[in-house]
């Protein structure tokens, strides 16, 4: 069966520097998911809150940073003849300036206006689809709850990617959790031999 490997982008790829609590406070929203708060908004307030979001998403794109050895895993990867994607909440438009900025090619990337968002399993299926590689033999790579709900609802192997925060209290629901994205590399070396 064909593997696939699907990276979050914000915080997995990248050094998270979305503030989520100031764009909530900026919208006027409780603690909460905000994509989800948006649906249930008006027309206009939906436009207004909108254009904070994409305010905040532009600018942490254009000052984002990669995660220590982000580009060098996800070109291995393609080398070693698995097919890469990106899956994220964020919109496509500073999705795609974060790639561009540092030349980092991926065989498919579905952001939040290609379909219903994580924790729904949905743009999983179609990345693996798109790939022709099966969900069970695949990875997914992120680092945050909503990003390992999706991957084990498609029943993919799920990697939580911490970085140097402290492990958080949802760390248990994923297969591996590591510290560095060039661990990854050895997680999928062994499951090619197994």
């Amino acid at each position: 069966m064909r593997q696939a490997v699907i990276f979050d982008l914000d915080g997995t790829l990248t050094v998270g520097n979305l503030d989520f609590d100031g764009i909530r406070a900026e919208i006027g929203l409780p603690d909460g998911p905000i994509l989800e708060a948006l649906e249930h908004m008006t027309p206009p307030q939906r436009a207004a809150a909108e254009g904070i979001l994409h305010r905040h998403e532009r600018r942490a794109a254009e000052t984002a940073r990669l995660q220590d050895g982000a580009a060098e895993t996800v070109a291995e990867l393609r080398t070693r003849n698995l097919p890469v994607g990106i899956l994220t909440r964020n919109a496509r438009p500073w999705a795609r300036c974060v790639l561009d900025r540092f030349g980092i090619e991926v065989d498919g990337l579905r952001t939040r206006e290609d379909g219903l968002v994580k924790p729904d399993p949905q743009g999983l299926f179609r990345l693996c689809e798109q790939f022709g590689a099966a969900p069970e033999a695949s990875w997914m790579v992120g680092d945050y709850l909503f990003d390992i709900q999706a991957g084990s609802r498609a029943g993919m192997t799920t990697v939580l990617m911490i970085g140097d925060a402290e492990r958080p209290e949802f760390a248990d629901q994923a297969d591996h959790v590591i510290r560095s994205l060039p661990r990854l590399l050895e997680l999928v070396a062994t499951s090619d031999r197994a």
